[in-house]
């Protein structure tokens, strides 16, 4: 992160977003952010002339190489999308790289591409929120009982522990998409508790949107300024979650080194407005007379997203930069609790 981290606010509740970065020493802030993301200086873009500048492509090999420059013995790629597959094949020329052609929701694939498998990382879903708005079953199809297949091939296989990529949308969920998420965690969850965990360990992480990742407004407003068309978003107070690609493989890392079965490993983020970060974009770009228009919001969309809900906050471990919701590990024999265990209410209030 950025050294003007400390300026971020961090929290866990929908309201406190509404005056987050209204200030302008904060798009400054967003601004040193982007240009982290972009890996070029406001200079450098200037002198491009607007060219295209944003090779994500080169970011995610960074990410990449980590695991192949290490004694890691092979890495196998679960997709349906082999245009993809190909693409980093002829990328990488690298024989540790393994493809599979299958799809999460047919279980026979997915075991045929566990076999001597001993870690997962699971990020298939179905994430675009609109669409999901129109085709909810097959939002279900995939976010959930996709997980629900590659958790018992994986049992079934004795992988050593599985990593599960969750939503901030799946904190109070309003639409399809973060209610797909949500039971997709309750899936995680229920599925921890049915197995040795010294066998397979399940987990979950969930964090915001990452910038100029597949699906991010940023790119999108980048081609808008090339093309010199006005900017569009759909709510300038609407808040998100921010973060980048290398915090991103942060959580992930660090939910494989220090998750326990049915944990959902959270990271602290910042969160800023969407007309903040549009007008960060221009301003990037030396376009800060570019018209934005306002189209409104779209099917399924929140205001303020949620990182952990209030009934999460009451138990959530504090790990630095991380949250850690353990799960409930009581049976449904609650007598035993309620008799023997402690009788005092939680109270929990709003901030």
């Amino acid at each position: 992160m950025i050294e003007t981290k400390e300026k971020f606010y961090t929290s866990r509740n929908d309201r406190v977003f509404k005056e987050i970065f209204m200030k302008e020493e904060n798009k400054d802030i967003l601004k040193s952010l982007l240009e982290s993301i972009l890996k070029l200086k406001i200079s450098d873009i200037k002198f491009l002339n607007l060219e295209r500048n944003v090779d994500n492509i080169k970011v995610r090999r960074k990410h990449f190489d980590l695991f192949l420059d290490t004694d890691i013995g092979e890495i196998r790629i679960f997709s349906r999308d082999e245009k993809k597959q190909d693409d980093m094949r002829k990328e990488y020329h690298n024989d540790k790289i393994k493809f599979y052609i299958g799809d999460v929701r047919d279980l026979a694939s997915v075991k045929n591409a566990m076999h001597g498998v001993d870690y997962i990382f699971h990020a298939a879903a179905l994430k675009q929120v609109p669409s999901c708005e129109f085709f909810p079953l097959e939002a279900v199809k995939t976010n959930v009982l996709g997980t629900d297949n590659v958790l018992t091939a994986a049992i079934d296989e004795g992988v050593k522990k599985v990593i599960c990529l969750s939503t901030d949308k799946a904190a109070y969920p309003v639409n399809a998409m973060g209610t797909s998420k949500a039971m997709m965690e309750k899936v995680i969850v229920a599925k921890s508790r049915t197995v040795d965990p010294n066998k397979t360990t399940i987990c979950a992480t969930r964090y915001g949107n990452v910038m100029c990742s597949r699906g991010s407004v940023i790119p999108l407003f980048i081609e808008q300024i090339k093309a010199g068309k006005p900017l569009t978003v759909t709510e300038p107070k609407m808040t998100r979650f921010i973060m980048s690609l290398e915090e991103a493989v942060e959580l992930v890392v660090f939910a494989f080194k220090n998750a326990e079965a049915g944990d959902i490993m959270v990271q602290k983020a910042p969160a800023c407005t969407i007309e903040v970060l549009a007008q960060a974009v221009k301003e990037l770009f030396g376009a800060q007379d570019e018209e934005t228009r306002v189209i409104g919001i779209r099917h399924g969309e929140k205001m303020y997203e949620t990182l952990l809900t209030n009934e999460e906050c009451v138990h959530a471990i504090d790990m630095g930069n991380f949250y850690r919701v353990p799960c409930d590990k009581r049976d449904l024999n609650y007598d035993k609790y309620f008799v023997d265990g402690n009788q005092e209410r939680t109270k929990l209030s709003e901030l």
